[in-house]
């Protein structure tokens, strides 16, 4: 099984790739809080992840993760910018 601290990973990733390309961070280190993770169902080695990221009108990164067709992963975290 996969560990869920990589599925964290693996969506905290995903999210800071959508904010560079963006333009939101180039340049700046980040800091991340999460706000809330459950993990709903195992991962299996090899299973294709698909990991859907999307703001919140709070301000936070609202993250669902997905293999096989089912949710394993569903969460919500925010980034502060460090000086």
């Amino acid at each position: 099984m996969v560990p869920g601290v990589l599925l964290l990973d693996a969506a905290l990733h995903a999210a800071t790739q959508v904010r560079m390309r963006a333009g939101n961070g180039q340049g700046h280190a980040l800091r991340c809080q999460i706000s809330s993770a459950k993990f709903l169902s195992p991962v299996l080695p090899g299973e294709t992840l698909t990991i859907s990221c999307l703001p919140t009108p709070a301000g936070q990164t609202r993250f669902d993760i997905s293999a096989g067709g089912r949710q394993v992963a569903t969460g919500s975290f925010a980034f502060e910018s460090v000086p």
